[in-house]
Parts: structure tokens; C-alpha cells; sequence
């Protein structure tokens, strides 16, 4: 019970809000490298496999233990598969409403100097900023998602021969899905955070009781000790 009630002593609105203001960080930077990575399928050749080919948003490259790696942009947006230019347009919009995320839910959190005395405004940035978090993490869900499944479709593809190789998921696919998830657990993180920030503040709550603050007092003296 007493290793319970420390624990219980951190787990409070302020870290709450830090912890999701980190993973939507984690998130967002994910999310970033993933759009600008040209790995996001692959491709080798058995009948030459000296040669390696890679495939973005952006460019396409080819690795050679000669030459090492070549990259060369795509010539025309308009000649792109449909996919492609879906996802460029949707994982630059979350990486745009990420970083919104992150400057909405800043000033909210407790113990920042801004907003200070109107905690009804801070209470609307942090909502905010789980809102913009969520939409970031759906907006890198989906293209990644549209681009794995059309990767899936072709791959299994009957009409072309068993020779012609065939384009397989990158890293990049990976990292792509675990910063879309870390930025919807972000979001997630918090509203947790508003609601435990909501819960506390009700009048007559037991956080707000004397004898609870006088019990989290003891124990952050005694976690100092």
C-alpha cells in the first residue's frame, strides 16, 4: 500500500501532460524523417543481386556495391501512381498539424509561465492539442496504410511473371506506423490529462483535500530522503 501511494503521488495532471507533450514529440519527429526517407519499398533483382532498389515519397534510389547509392527525383508530380501523391499531400498535413499539436498544448501545460490565471484557456489549448495530435496521427495512418496495401495488391499481382521482381515494404513502413501511433497516444495522453486535471478540481475531491496534500507532501519529502 505505501509503495502504491508513491506511486500515486506521480501520476498526476502535470506529468500526464508532459509525458503526452514527449510522445507527440516522439511522434511528430517519426513521422518527419518517415516522409523525406526514401525507404518506404524495396527491391532486388535474383537475377542480378549486386543491385538494390528504394522508393519514397520523393525520389527513388538504387544501391550498387560499386557505385554505393544513387537517388534521383521524381521528374513530374503528375506522373506519380495515385497513392504516391496522396500520401506526400497527407503526411506533409501531419507533419503541419503535429507541430500545431505541439504549439497549442505548450502553453497549456501546467507550471509554463504563459496563460498563467485562466486555466479555462489552458484547459482548451490541451484539448486542442489532443485534437491536432489525433489528426497527425491519422494523416500518417493512411498513407502509410494506402501505400503497404497497394504494395500487398501488386506484389500478389497473377498478370505479371514470377521473374519480374516485385516491390516489398520498407523501414520506412515501419516507422511510419509507430509515429502515427505515437502521435494518436499522444493526443490520447491528453485528453487523460485534462480529465484527471477535471477530476481533481471538483469540488469537495479528495485530491483537494487537506489530508491528501498533506499525505503527498510526506511522501515527496520522504521520496527526497
Amino acid at each position: 500500500l505505501y509503495l502504491l501511494r508513491r506511486k500515486m503521488v506521480f501520476l498526476t495532471p502535470s506529468m500526464m501532460q508532459r509525458t503526452a507533450l514527449f510522445v507527440t514529440l516522439g511522434g511528430l519527429v517519426t513521422s518527419l524523417i518517415t516522409t523525406f526517407l526514401p525507404l518506404w519499398k524495396t527491391m532486388n533483382s535474383d537475377l542480378n543481386e549486386v543491385e538494390n532498389w528504394y522508393s519514397g515519397l520523393w525520389h527513388t534510389c538504387l544501391y550498387t556495391e560499386e557505385v554505393g547509392v544513387q537517388c534521383k527525383a521524381y521528374e513530374s508530380i503528375m506522373g506519380l501512381p495515385v497513392d504516391l501523391q496522396i500520401s506526400r499531400v497527407l503526411m506533409l498535413v501531419s507533419v503541419g498539424t503535429g507541430g500545431l499539436a505541439l504549439l497549442a498544448a505548450f502553453p497549456g501545460l501546467e507550471g509554463v509561465a504563459m496563460c498563467m490565471g485562466r486555466p479555462g484557456l489552458k484547459r482548451r489549448l490541451l484539448i486542442l492539442g489532443g485534437v491536432l495530435s489525433w489528426v497527425s496521427g491519422l494523416a500518417t495512418l493512411a498513407p502509410v496504410s494506402l501505400v503497404a496495401y497497394t504494395t500487398v495488391v501488386d506484389f500478389w499481382d497473377e498478370g505479371f511473371p514470377d521473374v519480374v521482381p516485385r516491390w516489398e515494404y520498407g523501414e520506412a513502413m515501419f516507422s511510419g506506423w509507430f509515429g502515427g501511433l505515437a502521435l494518436a497516444i499522444g493526443g490520447t495522453l491528453f485528453f487523460v490529462a485534462v480529465c484527471m486535471a477535471d477530476y481533481d478540481q471538483r469540488p469537495g475531491s479528495v485530491a483537494d483535500s487537506p489530508q491528501a496534500k498533506h499525505r503527498t507532501k510526506h511522501y515527496l519529502k520522504t521520496e527526497v530522503l
